[in-house]
């Protein structure tokens, strides 16, 4: 009964991923809402936070939840956060994330050249259908060529594994440093707000319950 009446298509899913139904907007506002409802105390969800930042930086496309979760696990901090907060990481984001990687891992590694962004683009794509072709060549007579995938793992893969890690972790110390006092802050006046509430139903049931006793004598 919860599933779709019309079933999607892979290019509305692909588009929704780009750009989502409700705008970036409002799924960064879902995002916030999530992350400041979550019971843990504020450190536990910053470090989460924290977690998935990092994580964002690193080429490992397709595993940011896995390991944002992993990782908010070893630093023990809330792992639902981390999730959420690999949302850093999005169409629009990664393109910079993943030209200032690659390029500083270029240069830490020590090699010569330039790696414009639709060329790094292109060999996640060649490297996927190499690797899928390799893959299918167990079970056919095609010889697997890996030719590809050596200069992307030496080329790509690598600069932007080691050249993340220091703006991945700059990022992570940001997001810790922002979102505790906002979390910290929002949690006081909720637990206000609950409070007030609270007090305010009471003294509604304890106004009743004095007119009742009060009809009744």
């Amino acid at each position: 009964m919860f599933k779709r009446r019309r079933k999607r298509s892979y290019a509305e899913i692909v588009a929704e991923g780009i750009y989502p139904r409700g705008g970036w907007s409002r799924a960064a506002s879902y995002v916030m809402h999530r992350i400041r409802r979550l019971p843990d105390p504020p450190h536990k969800i910053s470090r989460g936070i924290a977690a998935g930042a990092f994580i964002s930086f690193t080429p490992f496309f397709g595993l940011h939840f896995l390991l944002a979760a992993m990782l908010a696990w070893v630093m023990r901090g809330n792992m639902l956060a981390a999730v959420l907060a690999t949302f850093l990481g999005n169409p629009i984001t990664f393109p910079i994330f993943a030209q200032i990687a690659v390029e500083g891992g270029l240069w830490i590694l020590g090699q010569e050249g330039h790696m414009p962004l639709p060329r790094i683009v292109g060999s996640f794509s060649t490297a996927s259908v190499e690797l899928w072709s390799n893959f299918a060549a167990m079970f056919t007579a095609d010889v697997a060529e890996w030719g590809e995938l050596r200069r992307f793992f030496r080329r790509v893969f690598l600069p932007y594994l080691v050249g993340g890690i220091v703006p991945g972790i700059i990022l992570a110390i940001a997001s810790y440093v922002l979102s505790r006092p906002l979390i910290a802050a929002y949690q006081k006046a909720r637990i206000k707000r609950l409070k007030k509430r609270y007090e305010k139903r009471a003294a509604a049931a304890q106004e009743l319950a004095d007119k009742r006793r009060i009809e009744g004598d």
